[in-house]
């Protein structure tokens, strides 16, 4: 054994060179026994944590995303309320009887549209049940007409009652009516929400306003004012020009029914006003195809004629009357109001296609003011127009890719049979070459 100088270590041999070499570092706590750090569990504690908050918040965003579609869409309801509330609230009224009175008249209005709507379908159905016999009777005649047979009213009616097609259709619609009266239920339910939620926002605006600035610095707090008065501007706006351009549109397609003689003029003239304007991209194509279908009760003519009327007033709307409606109210590029709507119809559905074009014109006054703009060079391009240069035709230009052909040069030079006589005519000759 190799003697020590203290017990449990051993000496130290001395390198061939005299030096002593180093000796392994120190271990440190982590290592001594094969221990795990101290800050291995408290890291591993934060991670898990983390993970069941996002695991949480993610579960609650879902079960609460109807809630804040509801919310969402009653603060855009406050703010396109917001400006007549305001303007009874500065003649002396409360603002909460003002707010009061605005959604007594839209219920008033939303409620009459509803019941003439309702008694208007009901008589066309009981009209159709009514007439069905006929209609059955003149399908059926046709029928044996061009195709030779000898169909009779009474096997068809039979052999439809005793179809399974009617007996299984008849079940699914028993156990369906639950699902339909839940639904319905539920879209009560919604509307109660919307409305109530709506009805703060507009009655308080004022407060909800100095709640939120009340945790912003004065600089944040002038900014928030700001949007906040641009969106109840540009939604408004929006909201009373769709309205302005409803009644010039059920105006018009009312007189156009009257004159044909189409039963229930005024409240045609009303769905094809409101749900043309406040259904985006696809709302005049449904609003036009229930004049239509009456029209044709009463003659196939008059649906043609009311399919034309609806094609060319559809272009003088989106050419004439939008633009000098909406241009101080929402002005935005109808490309951009299209792509939102789409946009909001794929995140939102229907909502997000009604409140897209307001959402994107309120966004796009907001950013205005932050983009700093320069005046734009006299440049021909700007106006679509291409320089002189660059705007040759393409005749000239095939023209002078076969003036530098290669043995251009020799079949010019050689059918130069005579060179000029004088000076003139030299002068002359270079001049037109």
């Amino acid at each position: 054994m190799a003697p020590t100088d203290e017990p449990g270590q051993t000496a130290q041999h001395a390198s061939p060179f005299g030096t002593t070499p180093p000796g392994p570092p120190p271990a440190d706590d982590a290592g001594r026994g094969g221990r795990m750090p101290r800050w291995l569990p408290r890291a591993v504690a934060l991670v898990l944590a983390l993970y069941a908050a996002f695991q949480l918040g993610t579960w609650a965003f879902h079960q609460l995303t109807g809630l804040l579609i509801n919310i969402l869409i009653a603060f855009f309801l406050a703010l396109a309320i917001e400006p007549a509330v305001s303007w009874m609230a500065s003649r002396g009224l409360r603002r909460g009887l003002a707010t009061g009175l605005v959604f007594l008249a839209v219920m008033i209005m939303a409620s009459g549209f509803v019941i003439l709507l309702g008694s208007m379908l009901a008589g066309q159905i009981i009209k159709i049940v009514e007439d069905f016999p006929n209609y059955l009777d003149s399908v059926i005649h046709w029928i044996n007409t061009h195709f030779h047979t000898d169909l009779k009213r009474v096997d068809v009616q039979e052999g439809l009652l005793r179809s399974d097609w009617l007996r299984n259709y008849v079940q699914h619609s028993a156990t369906g009516v639950l699902d339909v009266s839940a639904q319905v239920l539920g879209g009560l339910f919604q509307l109660l929400t919307i409305t109530l939620f709506s009805f703060y926002f507009a009655a308080d605006g004022p407060r909800l306003r100095r709640a939120i600035c009340s945790v912003l610095p004065p600089a944040r707090q002038a900014e928030v004012l700001r949007a906040w008065e641009i969106a109840v501007n540009k939604t408004g706006g929006y909201i009373y020009s769709r309205g302005l351009m409803a009644l010039i549109s059920g105006v018009a397609h009312y007189i156009l029914l009257q004159i044909l003689g189409v039963p229930y003029a005024p409240v045609l003239g009303v769905w094809v006003g409101l749900v043309s304007q406040f259904i985006p991209t696809i709302g005049t194509y449904l609003a036009g195809a229930l004049p239509m279908l009456i029209a044709f009760t009463v003659d196939p003519w008059y649906a043609l004629w009311v399919l034309i009327f609806v094609v060319v007033y559809q272009q003088f709307e989106n050419y004439m009357l939008q633009p000098k409606l909406t241009a101080k109210t929402v002005d935005i590029h109808p490309a951009v109001a299209f792509g939102s709507v789409i946009a909001g119809t794929a995140l939102l559905g229907a909502v997000g296609a009604l409140i897209a074009i307001p959402a994107v014109a309120t966004l796009q006054a907001f950013l205005g003011a932050y983009v700093k703009r320069y005046a734009v060079t006299d440049d021909p391009r700007v106006h679509g127009h291409r320089r002189g240069g660059s705007g040759r035709g393409l005749f000239t230009r095939a023209g002078q890719l076969w003036a530098r052909r290669p043995g251009a040069d020799e079949t010019e030079q050689g059918g130069q049979t005579e060179p000029p006589e004088s000076g003139e005519g030299s002068s002359r000759g270079t001049t037109d070459s």
